[in-house]
């Protein structure tokens, strides 16, 4: 169970977090491209922080990801320059790819389209009665 001070300090890391990201996305020459952080985990000594981001299109999220993984020094010292009055330290940073909207996304077409369970039931696979 998080406490309070891991929820706060969390808190504190993805609105930087996620100001840092969009605009190193946007500098970085890759305009339409939406890079969200969707959750920050710090665990309970607070020296780990699992960051989730989000990204659309979901083309290049694999090579954004491992972008982020790659300056992640760049990206804590950044974070160390905005957060020195809030944070002594800043724990480390690890970059996962948080995929739940795709996922969403998928369910939408699904049911948009011809693979709607609803409208076809042969689709869902048949329930043996115990």
């Amino acid at each position: 169970m998080e406490t309070q001070r891991q929820k706060k300090i969390a808190g504190v890391l993805q609105k930087d977090l996620a100001d840092i990201l969009q605009r190193a996305a946007t500098d970085g020459g890759l305009k339409g491209t939406l890079l969200s952080v969707s959750k920050v985990y710090v665990t309970t000594d607070l020296s780990i922080a699992k960051v989730y981001v989000s990204i659309f299109p979901v083309a290049k999220a694999n090579e954004l990801l491992e972008g982020l993984i790659s300056n992640q020094p760049l990206i804590k010292h950044e974070l160390a320059q905005r957060t020195k009055h809030q944070l002594r330290r800043i724990p480390e940073l690890s970059f996962f790819l948080d995929d739940s909207l795709e996922y969403i996304d998928n369910i939408e077409k699904s049911l948009k389209g011809k693979e709607n369970p609803i409208d076809n039931p042969e689709l869902l696979p048949k329930r043996k009665k115990s």
